[in-house]
Order: structure tokens, then sequence, then C-alpha cells
């Protein structure tokens, strides 16, 4: 007996996608915050702008991935 999987149409997919895409749109907000409040309690703002460039990188290759994934530009 074999069992076929279901397949997700392209709406249930977006759905997902969109649950993913906050998730890590919060978490890189949240560095970039984070490092921006370094900034102001912390008289070196080196450790602060190193956190905001971090949280940059983070939404920048989660948007790589998805162009890449999803082929939003043709």
């Amino acid at each position: 007996m074999k069992k076929s999987k279901k397949r997700m149409t392209q709406e249930q997919e977006f759905e997902i996608l969109k649950l993913v895409l906050d998730k890590f749109l919060w978490l890189g907000t949240g560095v970039m915050a984070f490092g921006l409040y370094k900034i102001i309690v912390d008289p070196n703002i080196g450790q602060g702008l190193a956190m905001i460039v971090s949280g940059a990188v983070l939404l920048a290759l989660f948007l790589w991935i998805i162009v890449k994934e999803y082929e939003f530009l043709k």
C-alpha cells in the first residue's frame, strides 16, 4: 500500500511563508533595536553598531533566501 503525499496549494504555501517571514522580521528588528539600546546606554558604540549591522545582515540574508526560493523577481 503506497501512501500518497498531499501537496500544498500556492495559497497555503504563501500563508506559511508569511508566518515564517513575520518571525524573521521580528528577530532582525529586535537585534537592531537591541543594538540601538546598547548605543544609547553604553558609551562604547562599537558593540551597538555591530548589533545593528548584524540585524541588517540577518534581514538581508532572509531577503536573499526568499527571492531565491520563490523567484519573485523574473
